[in-house]
């Protein structure tokens, strides 16, 4: 009967683990697809949502059964109910990804209003995260996924500087507030990626620790 529960939690993780790389393609395509002027690629995208929400609904169910039926204890229990959590925020990822798509088609329509820097390097990181904090999940490493809450920082930091640049661009020419507020919504809509990567590195903490942190802030006052 254990080795047998032992092989549904890893069905579990091979799930979660191919709904995480959905995800990150999704990611991916929705800003190349604006990088790229690339607007049947952002369609890709829409794809995934589906593929991605009904990934979700077998997840949800697996781990509805699990718990039903194997009544799981400790380190166990903290797998099955985080990752009933997790999948919540992969969800909302994918969502964040059409709406970039979204954007990014509005976009390609007009002329582009500046080089394309700082966004590709905020999905660059929010992917690495999505990545790091699935493996972290499986292999029940809550260094790696402290390390994840870190990098949320660097993505606050870029969006920042987006913020910056497109204000000026909007103060100095109001022809590209209409472009200028798209490439806005880009960016804030990859670091709430970057939070929800943050928020499942919080449950793969209390998961592993047994630590309820609410603020990456607080796990870091942990250690010291």
């Amino acid at each position: 009967m254990e080795t047998h529960f032992q092989k549904e939690l890893e069905e579990l993780k091979e799930n979660l683990l191919k709904m995480a790389a959905m995800v990150e393609e999704a990611i991916r395509d929705s800003v190349q697809s604006l990088v790229k002027r690339d607007s049947d690629l952002a369609q890709k995208t829409f794809e995934f949502e589906d593929r991605i929400n009904k990934m979700e609904i077998t997840i949800d169910d697996m781990c509805l059964k699990l718990l039903a039926l194997r009544q799981p204890m400790a380190v166990d229990l903290r797998f099955i109910t985080s990752a009933m959590k997790i999948i919540t925020d992969l969800e909302r990822m994918g969502d964040q990804a059409v709406n970039i798509s979204e954007r990014a088609i509005l976009l390609n329509q007009e002329p582009q209003l500046k080089p394309y820097i700082d966004i590709p390097r905020m999905a660059e990181i929010a992917q690495s995260m999505v990545k790091d904090v699935l493996d972290a999940f499986v292999t029940r490493d809550s260094k790696l996924a402290r390390s994840v809450c870190a990098r949320d920082d660097l993505v606050d930091g870029l969006n920042d500087q987006v913020v910056r640049e497109l204000l000026t661009y909007m103060i100095s020419e109001p022809k590209t507030i209409t472009r200028a507020v798209l490439l806005l919504i880009v960016a804030r809509c990859l670091e709430r990626i970057a939070d929800h990567a943050t928020n499942i590195a919080e449950d793969v903490i209390f998961m592993v620790d047994a630590l309820v942190i609410k603020h990456h802030a607080d796990a870091e006052a942990k250690d010291e």
